[in-house]
């Protein structure tokens, strides 16, 4: 007989170590995987555990190790369904809810078996167009005879098997699958006398948490290289994640050339770290300040631009990870393979491809198109398509002309004047007098395009220096900075800005407030940008009208509509001076005059404010009367010969449909959307592909 006593030791510890490397083998094989649509979310939310019950009797436990990067779990509730059944069980209990794991116990109505646990349920507060997301706070269902039966300390007895989000979009694996607190704290312990640490990710894992570490980076560990393979005339995006362990100032990203061993190489030239280097999308250099607060983390997005003429072979070199008190260098391996990319890779946008277009300068030239003709310069009077410009010597307008006709089917010879003087600025002091002389320098033009034309002019008074620069476009659309800087202390009692039209030109008004129809005969505006969307207005008649806008330096879009609150104006410190300013409209001697007022302030020695603003010089251009019988808009994706029995002649393809799904976001079903628009020019009809710029769909990739 074998004597197992003296070998008790060895097999307990071989039994030991298998249980070990079990429970840690079964505690990272977790699956994420899709759910293919197969429930419904506007009940049961995005994500459930399939959890299979092995037990006996009537309460399962189940310990379900879900890693969740969303704050104040315990505030969400639960619901646990019969996979079987479908049916929802109320006799529910949480022993723990928290970020790194949830313990569950329920009643299993159908024994042995498997159960979905749902953990983040939520309800539509708002519409479908507008949607507001609230999670479902905790519930208790479960029976008090049902609760006597449980215990808090009882093992588990269910094997989670899944963790399924709704679709591949909502699943969080990899980079949402959070490191616990422990691990956190163990890798922070290790290298505790560095800096930050390095993470190199792949494009396909885009780094989404700033203050949670992924599971997959406690697994890997800090890495000091980073291998990919690319296309030749592909932009191959990677990222760089930063982990700070201290403050970190000034993070930027350099390279070295990437060389083959036959010596070719990859220019430094043509990589990039879109966090802080890049071009503007007015054509300027882009030049971005990148901190990290200790703890958190930051994704470095670097692209390399891969030229088309690459030999294939593997390139080497590094990328440099510098911030103000250290750095740390990430060896560069890119395999670059035989193929060429179409399009630089744009038509997969998964492979975050577009990031390139951050940095593109198409269209920057300003090329006049049809029916726009070429600005003219003679002396100072600029022409363009139906209209001119006359500027005063202070590169203010002295005059607008426009010439279409009544009918707006036509440009005539005649002009139609819009203002009685040149647009001016009043100074007045606490008498109501100017004390202002100024003296001007002249207009200087910096810029003589077909498509933009730009001049400067600079004026000065004892006490206050005004410079000007201005700038047409073939369009009409005309835009203003103005500088004015105190030369020393000064009071003013009011700052007003003039537009003084003629009558025949100021007829319709539509703006500050006001619907589009006749003007009152007085208006009395003031600034509100908490409540209010407002900064301008269009005054004018059919065949001649200007719009302005008022604003300043620090000048930032504002969201519309709906959105408004969210990003609203900003104040205008110049033309809003803390509320005072305001617009007048009234008759004042021939004139219709837009009265701009700032009301009193004071300015420092030094002191500097920008009275900037634009103007649209309308009508853009004669009507195309012909066009607007004959088209006929379809607003509805369709099969075509359907539209083609209504009498269309134009289909309007909005998003959310099956060849444009997404709104706002360039068109990812081209293929779909090639093939249907071939069709409807084949049968004689022409097709809009709807692409606005307010919003953009969450789909979009890069975000």
């Amino acid at each position: 007989m074998l004597d197992l006593r003296k070998k008790i030791p060895y097999v307990f510890s071989i039994f030991l170590c298998v249980v070990l490397l079990n429970s840690f083998s079964h505690a990272q094989q977790i699956k994420y995987t899709s759910g293919k649509a197969s429930w419904n979310t506007d009940s049961l939310g995005n994500h459930r555990v399939l959890v299979q019950f092995t037990g006996t009797g009537t309460v399962a436990k189940a310990i379900i190790p879900w890693r969740r990067r969303d704050m104040n779990p315990g505030q969400k509730r639960i619901i646990v369904q019969n996979a079987k059944t479908g049916q929802k069980i109320t006799n529910v209990k949480t022993v723990a809810v928290n970020r790194e794991e949830g313990i569950v116990l329920f009643e299993p109505l159908s024994g042995k078996g498997d159960y979905y646990i749902y953990y983040m349920p939520y309800i539509n507060e708002g519409s479908s167009n507008y949607p507001k997301g609230v999670y479902k706070a905790p519930e208790n269902t479960a029976t008090t005879q049902w609760l006597t039966t449980t215990g808090n300390n009882m093992p588990g007895n269910c094997v989670v098997k899944e963790i399924e989000s709704i679709d591949a979009f909502n699943s969080f694996y990899p980079m949402e699958v959070i490191a616990t607190a422990a691990e956190t704290k163990s890798l922070v312990d290790k290298n505790n006398s560095q800096p930050f640490l390095v993470f190199p990710e792949a494009r396909e894992n885009s780094i989404r948490m700033k203050y949670d570490l992924p599971q997959r980076w406690i697994l890997r560990g800090p890495q000091n290289s980073f291998t990919d393979t690319a296309l030749r005339g592909e932009w191959l995006a990677f990222q760089l994640g930063v982990f700070a362990l201290q403050d970190l100032i000034d993070v930027t990203v350099s390279f070295s050339d990437l060389t083959n061993k036959q010596g070719k190489t990859i220019a430094a030239n043509n990589i990039a770290c879109i966090n802080t280097d890049g071009t503007k999308y007015d054509g300027t250099v882009f030049s971005g300040n990148v901190n990290v607060s200790k703890g958190s983390v930051q994704a470095m997005w670097c692209g390399i631009d891969v030229p088309g003429s690459t030999a294939p072979g593997v390139y080497t070199g590094k990328a440099i990870v510098h911030s103000a008190a250290s750095s740390k260098e990430i060896q560069l391996q890119i395999k670059i393979a035989d193929g060429i990319a179409t399009n630089a890779g744009i038509d997969k946008p998964e492979n975050m491809t577009r990031l390139k277009w951050l940095n593109s300068t198409l269209a920057q030239e300003n090329t006049v198109i049809a029916p726009y003709t070429a600005l003219e310069v003679s002396d100072t009077v600029i022409s363009l398509l139906g209209r001119k410009l006359l500027l005063s010597r202070d590169g203010f307008p002295a005059q607008v002309q426009t010439f279409f006709t009544p009918e707006m089917t036509g440009i005539g010879t005649k002009p139609n004047n819009l203002f009685t003087e040149p647009l001016h600025f009043h100074f007045y002091d606490a008498d109501g007098k100017q004390p202002l002389k100024w003296k001007t320098s002249g207009l200087n033009f910096i810029k003589k395009e077909a498509g933009t034309v730009a001049w400067q002019s600079s004026s000065s008074s004892a006490s206050l220096q005004m410079d000007v620069i201005g700038a047409l476009e073939f369009d009409g659309f005309l835009s203003y900075t103005v500088k004015f800087t105190a030369l020393e202390d000064m009071s003013f009692n009011d700052i007003n800005f003039h537009l003084p039209l003629q009558p025949e030109s100021a007829k319709y008004l539509m703006g500050l407030g006001l619907k589009g129809g006749n003007r009152p005969d007085t208006v009395q505006w003031k600034w509100d940008v908490a409540h209010k969307n407002q900064d301008g207005a269009w005054i004018g008649n059919i065949n001649a009208g200007l719009q302005f806008s008022l604003r300043d330096d620090r000048y930032s879009r504002p969201l519309n509509t709906n959105f408004y609150l969210q990003k609203p104006l900003i104040l205008p410190s110049s033309w809003g001076n803390d509320n005072k300013g305001g617009i007048d409209i009234f008759q004042k001697g021939k004139s219709i005059l837009v009265n701009a007022y700032s009301g009193s302030r004071s300015m420092k020695k030094g002191e500097v404010l920008y009275y900037n603003f634009n103007l649209l010089i309308t009508p853009f251009h004669t009507i195309n009367t012909d066009f607007q019988w004959d088209a006929r808009f379809y607003h509805k994706y369709k099969e075509i010969d359907t539209i083609r029995k209504t009498g269309a002649s134009i289909i309007n393809i909005h998003h959310a449909t099956a060849i444009n799904p997404y709104i706002n976001y360039p068109f990812i079903e081209f293929k779909k959307m090639k093939t249907y628009i071939d069709e409807a020019h084949s049968k004689g009809l022409k097709v809009k592909i709807y692409n606005t710029i307010r919003e953009l769909s969450n789909k979009a990739y890069e975000i």
